[in-house]
């Protein structure tokens, strides 16, 4: 039976991909910058790149904020000189602003009563606790573990050792992490002990030999599988 359930946020509970598009439009206009489709793209693909980099402990945090714009900056030919301060505005966007995953508060209001609920995140500190203040759902959860806090970067052991001492009375065995990364979440929990589930809504086969123990194509679907568990 669970009892714990450890959620993702970005992609999992946000929907990233439509945060990240609304704070780089607001970024390139304050810039005079075209934001075409192949830029918007180009930016997703380093960002992305990085953020694994930083998992596999190959780049800083730091490195990955100022890195992505500059690598940016220079293959498409805009001034490396204000690559900086997109950077930042590209940040103070991002946390002042939210999207909901389909379902995702209706769900957290539903579990919230059978559940004890964790957000455990490698995103920037300072972008989590904006949104999640804006978005209104932090009374959701029994603890929020940020890697940035905590000094470790999911998938590595160490970042689940320590949320995990701060928990009362976990249990491993009766906890599941919930997330869309295989990389980061699913491999983490593995690391961890604990069960996975996979929120994975494409139809694409994963390129990796990681393995969560369930997958669900939507939130909606999670309390039915909990329920079997």
């Amino acid at each position: 039976m669970v009892k714990d359930i450890l959620f993702d946020l970005d992609n999992t509970l946000f929907d990233f991909h439509a945060d990240e598009r609304a704070a780089l439009k607001k970024t390139f206009r304050d810039l005079a910058f075209p934001l075409s489709d192949a830029v918007r793209a180009r930016y997703s693909a380093i960002n992305e790149s990085l953020w694994k980099a930083l998992e596999r402990g190959e780049i800083s945090r730091s490195g990955v904020k100022k890195r992505r714009f500059y690598m940016l900056f220079e293959e498409f030919g805009f001034s490396l000189e204000l690559a900086d301060g997109a950077a930042e505005r590209y940040l103070a966007y991002l946390a002042k602003d939210f999207h909901f995953m389909e379902g995702a508060k209706e769900l957290l209001h539903v579990l919230e009563k059978r559940y004890r609920l964790f957000l455990v995140s490698n995103g920037n500190l300072s972008v989590q606790e904006g949104r999640l203040t804006k978005a209104g759902i932090k009374r959701y959860f029994s603890g929020i573990f940020i890697s940035e806090v905590l000094g470790a970067e999911k998938p590595d052991r160490r970042f689940f050792d320590l949320a995990f001492a701060q928990v009362a009375d976990f249990d491993p065995a009766r906890a599941v992490i919930v997330g869309d990364s295989l990389s980061s979440d699913i491999a983490g929990g593995i690391n961890a002990g604990i069960r996975t589930i996979w929120l994975h809504p494409g139809e694409d086969e994963p390129q990796t030999d990681i393995r969560a123990d369930y997958e669900i194509k939507k939130l909606k679907d999670l309390p039915d599988l909990l329920q079997k568990l």
